[in-house]
């Protein structure tokens, strides 16, 4: 329920109904001129009535009739003809804010943008619908469709990760958004933002290492804004759970400034150290390496510098905070900035950056430490020529957030550290559910997608009445509440009561279909080889698409090719020169890809003054694109919740429900469960009030427990879910609510006392077929012989 202040619960408690509303349009106060108002919520399903609590999206509608102002009339102002200047207030995508209550202040009731407008000429009435949050979520759904479940055969993400994104892309946050979301050329660029909201996959960037599902878990419980990867277990040999992820971009080192960072709690978990790894491929096999470490017992922040695989490596330590860091147990943000533009150029051994390095750490507190810059040198620890090729996270305790950009100028100031300002927590998730190897194509909108997988997954969806997102999953209804939100009676507060119960409400057999992945295993698609030698111009950028096939999964930028070791894969070589045999350059070129409309773009961008080509020792053309595509289709699986001879089977009979076949059950166990939930709500058939009219009260939301009190018509006393929600004030300023309740449990089992129930079908009369029978018919055994009749001739029908 929604959180009142004294002065209107008083004025509940009293019986006081004398409503107090305000409307805004576009954010100017039009109450004086509303006639009526309707606010409609519930949620929407293809459950059976009774189950419907279980599953399902709601988009509240608002509709409300304007008069005029006193000197105009409504159509004059606001009709689709009527000027800008007072018409736009009433435009379709116009903000609606309304606010309802009794005795103290109104509290919320609907937030949303207006979908229409009518106006009735002659008549001083423009009657204007709208529609709740949900409107924000119409941009078309699009997904990551990593390939790295497959390869590994292990968990990329749930389901719940793919709500939050959908959500993410629409504006609805629930943890703080990309640095630099969109690429503008020579701006700051989010390389990487995994969110670890329930999987690893990333709008940006491309999951590539999975730990094993054994040694982590999703948990909402600690996490510092909405859900984090918290460690359960060490795998043999390993400091920590590992994750890993190839960048939006290749960016190279000399040249590149990065700023990597992740939210913690180190008091969940089950160690004391968290690190974060910059992965840079060199030339050759060789891979250079930059480390965040923070270690929560010692009290340090180390960053390392290991600029080969055969040397220790160098580190810079900063213990000034340690103190912090020993005693303070619970969230904190660590990052650093980490600057690659310092070259060294040595003639005999190439290019190299120096590493600047500066640490910046908030505390549980609030304080933020920003450390003192540090330089690594040719002695300890200088990158030579190489791409960006990885980021790492390796942990031991609850992690969130992790991001790489790419341009910033500087380590930022606490408050940009923060992102203090640039966003507002607008959502909120449940326990991740429904994992996931394979992200499943989506269609159509943010909102008709997040519907599909509330219906998939027995949740519901909603935004509430400030606008909030609200995802709950079925585990919500799992236990029967005991405690009621508000108690409505027949003696005060109930004017109408429609009590349902109906046979389809029950579900005693329940089948889950899964498609099962397991089996499934990638194989190199048919590689895209360009056909031209193409020309990067000094400090310029070149943009290629090719065609990439729907069963086709997502790419990491390709890799950079050189002359020592082949690169497998998708990658690129390129030469100052378009000559055969010219000699590879390393790390001059970011290389970025995305999906976009049935095709791979490639954007290469030269960081060189000199121009480059692409291609091979050979003078061919050297971009080479390999898709990898699922070699066969999943196996599916059915998930089946039956008990035999159940008391519920007993008394109603077997009563099957089949869940839809969906791309997003991909687990049999979590096809298990789903199968149990349905058999759990609809063993017994649940009561539905339906039209339970009411008096008014603001407070009551979607998903409430009220207890019914009956004492004149149905004598009951029970709880129930709320499940849709009617408001509306009429021209003469009477108020109406009508609640959908779903009851919480069934009436206890049958009983039939007293009562012997008539069997489902007589049996067919038949008189006995005798020996004298026969003979009246048949005078002799010739004549019976003569007829050849059949025994069922005889004994049954006899032709007597």
């Amino acid at each position: 329920m929604q959180r009142a202040d004294q002065a209107t619960k008083t004025a509940l408690a009293a019986g006081e109904r004398t409503v107090t509303h305000t409307t805004r349009l576009g954010g100017r106060d039009v109450s004086d001129q509303v006639q009526s108002w309707q606010v409609e919520r519930s949620y929407a399903t293809d459950l059976p009535a009774a189950m419907r609590a279980f599953s399902g999206s709601s988009a509240a509608q608002f509709t409300v009739q304007l008069g005029g102002d006193g000197t105009q009339t409504a159509p004059a102002l606001y009709s689709p003809w009527a000027p800008r200047v007072t018409g736009d207030i009433a435009r379709p995508g116009q903000s609606v804010v309304h606010d309802a209550g009794v005795g103290g202040a109104p509290l919320p009731a609907f937030r949303g943008t207006l979908r229409n407008r009518s106006a009735a000429s002659g008549a001083d009435a423009v009657q204007l619908t709208a529609l709740d949050g949900a409107e924000r979520l119409r941009a078309p759904a699009e997904l990551p469709r990593p390939y790295t479940g497959l390869y590994w055969g292990r968990t990329l993400g749930t389901a719940t990760w793919c709500v939050d994104e959908l959500l993410r892309q629409a504006g609805l946050l629930t943890s703080p958004p990309p640095r630099a979301e969109d690429f503008v050329a020579g701006q700051p660029l989010s390389l990487v933002h995994a969110t670890l909201h329930g999987g690893f996959a990333t709008p940006f960037g491309m999951p590539e290492d999975l730990p094993d599902p054994r040694h982590y878990t999703w948990s909402r419980a600690g996490a510092p804004f909405e859900m984090a990867l918290v460690p359960k277990g060490l795998p043999p040999g390993e400091s920590g759970v590992t994750a890993s992820w190839f960048p939006r971009s290749r960016v190279t080192v000399p040249g590149s400034r990065l700023f990597v960072e992740a939210w913690v709690n180190n008091a969940i978990g089950i160690g004391d150290t968290v690190r974060l790894d910059v992965e840079l491929n060199r030339t050759g096999n060789a891979v250079g390496t930059l480390s965040l470490v923070l270690d929560f017992v010692k009290g340090q922040v180390v960053i390392w510098s290991l600029s080969s695989d055969s040397t220790p490596g160098s580190g810079l330590v900063w213990s000034d905070n340690g103190t912090k860091m020993k005693t303070q147990r619970g969230l904190w943000h660590m990052g650093a900035f980490l600057d690659l533009t310092t070259v060294n150029k040595d003639p005999n051994k190439g290019d190299s950056a120096l590493p600047v390095v500066t640490p910046i750490v908030t505390a549980p507190d609030g304080t933020t430490w920003t450390g003192v810059t540090g330089s690594f040198t040719l002695a300890n620890g200088p990158q030579p020529v190489a791409e960006l090729r990885k980021v790492r996270l390796i942990t031991t305790m609850a992690t969130e957030n992790v991001q790489v950009t790419s341009g910033l100028t500087a380590v930022p100031t606490p408050s940009a550290f923060a992102q203090s300002g640039t966003w507002t927590k607008t959502a909120e998730l449940d326990d991740a559910i429904l994992p996931l190897r394979t992200i499943p194509k989506v269609s159509g909108s943010q909102w008709e997608a997040i519907g599909q997988i509330a219906k998939a997954a027995m949740s519901t969806a909603e935004l509430d009445e400030r606008g909030h997102f609200r995802w709950r999953n079925f585990t919500r209804f799992a236990t029967t509440p005991t405690d009621p939100d508000l108690t409505l009676t027949s003696v005060r507060d109930i004017a109408a009561l429609t009590v349902t119960e109906e046979i389809d409400a029950c579900r005693n057999f329940c089948v889950q279909p899964a498609k099962d992945w397991g089996a499934v295993v990638l194989a190199d698609a048919d590689a895209v080889v360009d056909t031209l030698v193409r020309e990067i111009p000094g400090n310029g950028t070149l943009t290629v698409s090719y065609t990439f096939g729907e069963d086709e999964l997502d790419i990491g930028p390709p890799d950079t090719a050189d002359d020592k070791t082949p690169t497998p894969g998708s990658s690129f070589r390129v030469a100052a020169t378009r000559a055969a045999g010219a000699t590879a350059v390393k790390g001059a070129v970011d290389a970025m890809v995305r999906r976009e409309d049935g095709t791979i773009v490639l954007r290469l961008t030269n960081r060189t003054t000199q121009t480059l080509y692409t291609v091979t020792t050979n003078g061919e053309p050297s971009i080479r694109i390999v898709p990898l595509r699922p070699t066969t289709d999943p196996v599916e699986r059915q998930a089946v919740s039956y008990v035999p001879d159940s008391t519920s089977e007993r008394w109603y009979g077997r009563q099957e429900f089949y869940g839809d076949t969906s791309d997003w059950v991909q687990d049999l166990t979590a096809a298990h469960q789903l199968a149990d939930a349905m058999r759990a709500a609809g063993e017994y058939p649940v009561p539905v009030f339906g039209d339970v009219q009411v008096l008014y009260d603001p407070r009551i939301q979607l998903g409430d427990v009220v207890r019914l009190v009956d004492t004149a018509g149905s004598t009951l006393d029970t709880l129930a879910w709320v499940v849709g929600i009617t408001t509306a004030a009429g021209q003469d300023g009477a108020m109406q609510q009508t609640l959908s309740l779903r009851g919480v449990r069934a009436n206890d089992v049958p009983q039939d006392a007293g009562l012997t129930p008539d069997v489902p079908a007589l049996p067919t009369p038949a008189a006995p077929v005798t020996y004298a029978d026969v003979t009246r018919t048949y005078a002799t055994l010739a004549a019976l012989l003569a007829a050849e009749p059949t025994w069922n001739d005889v004994k049954e029908t006899a032709l007597v």
